[in-house]
């Protein structure tokens, strides 16, 4: 009789080893496999079926359990071409493996939901989306440059809000595609125009709404690492209220339609007004509370006068304090101050000039004088 070698297994030691190499292998506790389903059999503990390869010559034996089948959002269907995630199970009887599936996607849509997810998931660990790094938008920005395609109502929507909003502020345009698989390097090309020029203090990235898959371009990890590595802060306006993109996560601010992406960009110049006109009415109420107060206190000493012995001394230091605390009120007064020549010089937006380096030649200013005001424009700026 013939000695077994000591390397021997028994058929239970060989299938139980395959089982742990199977079953214990992180690749596979959680695996995507897309196939046709070739065959499909409803059974009391679930929905047993066969997946098969393009060609036909390789097939996989798939189950869904019961307890997980009300759960799926999608279930197999013979002939259908559909991408599934699940894990090997070898079941030692038969000395058979299959795949215990979880999660049912139909290919084409389902296809680009898990390669969306899976580079969400990747650039999220990158910190890409974090709230920390989202930069605030200019309060005021002069010049803002706008991303999106030449034909697009997007462009005209923004073009039309700026205006109404603030006619003062410059757009720059740089054109993109924004559809199709030219799309996204067509998009990095005018982000890197706009950054390369220099001269915006904004970016609106946008598009006029479409379908989901007209969006694909905004999820391209080229556009998304355009956006994230931009020195200038970007707003998305993509035009879609249901569907976040990429581009949408990595921005530093992002609104629903090209419009609202333009009204953040800017504030109201009517708003603009209206809180100036507040903020004047503000500090005059406290200039004559001021002046109140002091004439309260002017009144109080003309009273402690009348009480001290009308002697030289004592009625000349009194009128030397009360023509200090005149001068004082009359210090207080701004028209005092434009009735002895002096003017005040303001920008359109009414802000006080202080400094040459504030101005740029033919800029125009607002002049206050005693009586009225003029708008002059700077000719020659003189630094010495």
């Amino acid at each position: 009789m013939n000695k077994l070698p000591e390397t021997s297994l028994s058929v239970r030691g060989l299938t139980e080893y395959i089982q742990l190499l199977l079953e214990d292998d992180p690749q596979l506790i959680q695996v995507w496999v897309s196939g046709e389903v070739s065959s499909l059999k409803v059974h009391t503990v679930g929905l047993f079926f066969t997946l098969s390869d393009s060609e036909g010559k390789t097939t996989l034996k798939c189950v869904i359990w019961n307890s997980q089948k009300s759960r799926l959002q999608e279930l197999p269907k013979l002939g259908a071409e559909i991408l599934v995630k699940g894990n090997i199970r070898l079941y030692p009887k038969k000395g058979e493996y299959q795949l215990t599936v979880f999660e049912v996607l139909a290919t084409g849509d389902g296809l680009q939901a898990l390669r969306y997810q899976q580079l969400k998931t990747r650039l999220a660990k990158e910190g890409l989306f974090d709230q920390s790094i989202k930069r605030s938008l200019p309060s005021f920005p002069q010049i803002i440059a706008v991303i999106t395609a030449t034909t697009a109502a997007a462009w005209g929507d923004i073009q039309k809000t700026l205006s109404r909003r603030n006619p003062g502020v410059k757009v720059l345009f740089s054109p993109a595609t924004v559809q199709g698989k030219d799309a996204p390097s067509s998009i990095v090309k005018a982000m890197e125009r706009v950054n390369n020029d220099g001269r915006a203090e904004l970016i609106i990235l946008a598009r006029g709404g479409g379908a989901v898959e007209d969006l694909f371009c905004f999820n391209d990890e080229r556009v998304v690492r355009a956006i994230a590595e931009s020195p200038i802060p970007v707003i998305t306006g993509i035009g879609h209220q249901r569907d976040e993109t990429l581009a949408d996560l990595v921005a530093d601010v992002n609104a629903h339609t090209p419009t609202a992406a333009a009204e953040m960009a800017v504030p109201s110049y009517e708003v603009l007004k209206i809180e100036h006109q507040q903020r004047k009415q503000r500090l005059i109420a406290s200039i004559q509370q001021r002046l109140k107060q002091d004439l309260e206190q002017l009144d109080g000493l003309k009273n402690r006068l009348k009480s001290i012995p009308l002697n030289a001394v004592s009625i000349r230091e009194a009128k030397i304090k009360t023509l200090m605390l005149k001068q004082k009120l009359k210090a207080l007064d701004p028209h005092a101050v434009l009735e002895r020549g002096f003017s005040v010089v303001r920008q359109i937006d009414e802000e006080i000039v202080r400094d040459v380096e504030q101005l740029n030649e033919e800029q125009e200013l607002i002049i206050q004088l005693a009586q009225g005001s003029i708008k002059v424009k700077v000719t020659e700026i003189i630094t010495d």
